[in-house]
């Protein structure tokens, strides 16, 4: 039940962000908003538990984290959402344990096998051709720099799991993203506390009311803290078929409430990223899950 409910919070951020931002609320606003309420959401937890105490030498690594996962992700991940369709941005963010498995062989973490190179290759492939789609005049809702960007979140995602893969095994989840938002709400609030005084909720009309609270409340903090419950229970293998479920959900809500359309070369791209994936975390099953252990969170 938790993974399924925090994968489909995180299906509901493409179709809400795209009805929001730039039209009611600034992707600098939005940022700011969003990591000032997940740093309240991150020191609930010290009602419950006792503070764990960081070591001096790993403080100045969970502010690089910070900076990664709390600014670079989040900024990549607004600006570009306002320049592309839902549709586009929930695929290509389903990149992310390609790049992470990218990003392991590089660092010496990982070696290439057959099935995981035919899985990269293929849903590589399928990516770059979602962000070329954009180019055709049938996807007038998507923009090349749009895709671009949310891809550019998609490795930084895969970055901070692997370049920061130590501190996630060694801190406690509550410890870690009270420290990554803590820091990341205090250096956004100087450069978005103008964009902050522009959001007007008494003029927004009620739906756009409530996808604004939504997107702002829900999906940075609270979806993290319930896949890493689930994964005491569940190994991370079975976390990552449930990746999955994200872009089926944001493609849905986005037809239905009119804000994209399902075209047929997207679907097929889709199908290739998905059945490219879902070869990386098959070979999984087989084998170590070093560089597999937490595919999907997004912190």
């Amino acid at each position: 039940m938790a993974l399924l409910f925090c994968n489909i919070i995180w299906a509901c951020d493409y179709p809400f962000y795209s009805l929001v931002l730039g039209k009611y609320v600034s992707p600098l606003a939005m940022v700011t908003a969003s990591l000032i309420v997940a740093a309240l959401w991150s020191l609930l937890p010290l009602l419950w538990e006792k503070a764990e105490r960081i070591e001096p030498q790993d403080r100045l690594k969970i502010l690089g984290a910070a900076l990664l996962i709390g600014l670079a992700r989040k900024l990549c991940m607004m600006y570009g959402l306002t320049h592309t369709s839902p549709i586009d941005g929930s695929i290509i963010s389903t990149t992310t344990p390609l790049l992470v498995l990218l990003l392991s062989v590089f660092a010496g973490m990982e070696r290439f096998t057959k099935t995981k190179t035919i899985g990269l290759l293929l849903g590589m492939a399928a990516t770059v051709a979602v962000i070329l789609s954009s180019n055709d005049g049938a996807h007038e809702k998507s923009s090349t720099m749009g895709n671009i960007l949310i891809f550019t979140s998609a490795c930084v995602s895969a970055a901070y799991m692997v370049w920061f893969k130590r501190l996630l095994t060694k801190y406690r989840v509550s410890t870690l993203l009270r420290w990554v938002y803590c820091f990341s709400a205090l250096i956004m609030l100087p450069f978005g506390a103008h964009s902050l005084s522009t959001i007007h909720l008494y003029t927004m009309r009620p739906e756009i009311l409530l996808a604004t609270l939504f997107v702002v409340i829900l999906p940075t903090y609270l979806p993290n803290r319930l896949l890493n419950y689930s994964l005491r229970f569940v190994p991370p293998t079975v976390s990552s078929t449930y990746s999955f479920l994200q872009p089926v959900v944001a493609i849905g809500l986005s037809v239905l409430m009119g804000l994209d359309k399902l075209h047929a070369d997207s679907a097929l791209f889709a199908l290739l990223l998905f059945v490219g994936v879902g070869m990386v975390i098959h070979s999984y099953r087989k084998g170590s899950h070093s560089a597999m252990t937490n595919p999907t969170s997004r912190a």
